[in-house]
């Protein structure tokens, strides 16, 4: 199925949040960010995991980038770099990291978004997760800026 990269809808398991994050992958293009928002534990590692994955190889580590903020990968398509910004005290210290050279040379995937303080660039997916009560389902909305209006992802079982 096609979906438009935009709209919510629900992920049943760490499965689905695995498959949404190899479709974004497979519809990243250089000089998009991939901005992933929601409260600890509501699976933003595990989209950003299988997105850097489906760039690279199946089997390919990736770390949460929590203490050194950011990791590098060379997919075969596409650079990809994974940001993990929750520990930045400015928005500053995100560019001083390499953001501004990973979006010249590929794509970038943002945990914690919010703490650029509105510099965020203009071709990006916003992608907000939220649990539910019971932590079993997540209910996902998807938010398209620049390039990204009107691009569709290849989703489903």
């Amino acid at each position: 199925m096609i979906l438009e990269a935009e709209g919510d809808f629900r992920l049943a398991g760490e499965a689905a949040t695995q498959h949404l994050g190899r479709a974004i992958a497979d519809a990243l293009h250089p000089g998009d960010m991939v901005c992933l928002s929601g409260p600890l534990g509501a699976g933003k590692s595990t989209l950003a995991r299988a997105l850097v994955r489906a760039l690279t190889t199946p089997d390919e580590d990736v770390p949460s980038p929590t203490f050194t903020l950011v990791q590098f990968y060379e997919g075969a398509r596409l650079k990809v770099a994974h940001f993990d910004l929750y520990r930045l005290s400015s928005p500053d210290e995100a560019y001083e990291i390499g953001l501004d050279e990973a979006l010249e040379d590929g794509a970038a995937v943002v945990e914690w978004p919010e703490r650029l303080e509105g510099r965020l660039p203009a071709n990006r997916l916003d992608v907000e997760i939220s649990l539910s009560e019971d932590g079993e389902e997540r209910r996902v909305r998807l938010t398209p800026h620049g390039t990204w209006e009107g691009r569709g992802l290849e989703f489903g079982p």
